[in-house]
């Protein structure tokens, strides 16, 4: 692939993808009892799931599948939360709701694996496990805690000793670590297109470049406005995550928009390769700035990172991250960059998924925060519960209307902007 095409490409994942199947645009009016804004993983499983269900469901995304953030992250599918631990969700929600949000993330990834290997979705899959490695002894003991947390909920938790992470990761200095074996990666754009396929096979209809304008309560449930024709529905779900533009204003709101890098080198030298991740696991550590890595089936490595605000980001970022990669990795002749690529994450402040209702048969859904593959598509199961008729308070997630972010204009960069004291607290943890 040429240097344009490169740049044109919106991931690795779009430019090594088999061929795309175009979806049809919208050209009449529809009507359905479920409407799924955006196509994503989250709108692509709960159409999956809700059609399952046998009820008709139209998918209307604004540019093409995977065209978010569900094409732009690194294929990493973790079943846990990126903050909060077991016991410190229940402290947090209560035992009831609490250990039904726990069984939820608990069975995520699973869910993933089971969908490609009953609807043969190629997307090179791999279950092995996923691997955290704590970057200093205050961390280890965290990490010892969360395994244990885990593990006594009956998960494949596995704990790690400093050998132990080095020999599966071949990452060396980190003082431990902790696995757990039902995570795994995969090619994110060709699972999401499976799911599409498998959506339209249960009688879902999907549209491409259907950009719903507006959202606007009808006698009988709701009616969406496309450049296309209208859509009128029963309930409706907007899965935009982090790119829904100005569809809800209220929803840009409850949440902070992290921009995040993610680069693939040229594929390693084989004696380089058998070094690292020999069993094909994905790998993160305990760092605020985090270091992770994976490698794809062509064996290009794969990380990811944030930045600072300022100008340049799209050139400077996917190199500093390289940079990074080579020196940690102890690679000094890591091959070059293939491709770089950024997306959107939406975070929320407690890092939990949430459904927000914004009315009678109105939900809005969010469940990334570092966490996407597994966390959305195991939503899509529970939200076709919701469209069935479940009613939001028996869902496993926490379920209330929007809750706008204080001063969010001002707040809404600041995790790109307080990382240079992230990193100073990485490094005051390696040093202590």
């Amino acid at each position: 692939m040429n240097a344009m095409a490169r740049q044109e490409a919106l991931s690795l994942w779009h430019a090594v993808s088999r061929d795309r199947h175009p979806r049809p645009m919208l050209e009449d009016r529809l009507d359905v009892d479920l409407a799924v804004v955006g196509g994503g993983f989250t709108g692509l499983s709960s159409a999956l799931h809700a059609a399952g269900k046998g009820l008709s469901v139209a998918v209307l995304e604004a540019e093409i599948i995977a065209w978010g953030a569900t094409g732009r992250n690194a294929g990493f599918v973790v079943p846990n939360f990126a903050k909060m631990d077991p016991d410190a969700i229940v402290a947090h929600l209560g035992a009831q709701l609490g250990e039904r949000l726990i069984g939820f993330a608990a069975g995520s990834a699973d869910l993933v694996f089971n969908l490609i290997e009953r609807h043969g979705i190629a997307c090179d899959a791999v279950q092995n496990g996923w691997i955290q490695a704590a970057h200093s002894q205050a961390a280890l003991g965290t990490i010892q805690s969360r395994a244990r947390q885990w593990e006594e909920r009956g998960r494949p938790a596995v704990m790690l000793d400093s050998q132990q992470t080095e020999a599966l990761t071949g990452a060396r200095g980190y003082a431990g670590g902790w696995m757990d074996r039902s995570g795994g990666v995969l090619n994110p754009v060709e699972f999401a297109r499976g799911l599409a396929d498998a959506a339209e096979k249960a009688g879902a209809r999907i549209f491409e470049r259907a950009r719903v304008t507006s959202i606007d309560r009808a006698s009988d449930g709701w009616t969406l406005t496309t450049p296309s024709g209208p859509v009128r529905a029963g309930k409706v779900l907007i899965a935009t995550n982090a790119y829904g533009g100005a569809l809800n204003p209220t929803l840009q709101r409850t949440y902070f928009p992290l921009k995040v890098f993610q680069i693939a080198t040229q594929p390693l030298p084989s004696k380089m390769r058998q070094r690292l991740l020999p069993g094909g696991q994905g790998f993160s550590d305990t760092r605020r700035n985090l270091i992770t890595f994976r490698f794809d089936a062509r064996n290009r490595l794969i990380s990811g990172g944030m930045h600072v605000v300022g100008a340049g980001a799209d050139t400077r970022v996917p190199q500093t991250i390289w940079r990074r990669l080579a020196r940690c990795l102890e690679l000094p002749d890591l091959p070059p960059l293939e491709y770089s690529w950024s997306g959107i994450a939406a975070v929320e402040p407690d890092f939990l998924p949430h459904l927000i209702d914004l009315g009678p048969g109105l939900m809005a859904a969010r469940a990334c925060n570092g966490r996407g593959i597994a966390m959305t598509t195991a939503m899509g199961k529970v939200l076709a519960d919701w469209a069935a008729g479940t009613e939001g308070r028996d869902l496993p997630l926490p379920f209330a209307p929007p809750a706008p972010i204080p001063f969010h204009s001002l707040l809404r960069y600041a995790p790109n902007i307080l990382l240079p004291w992230s990193m100073l607290r990485d490094r005051l943890d390696q040093a202590g």
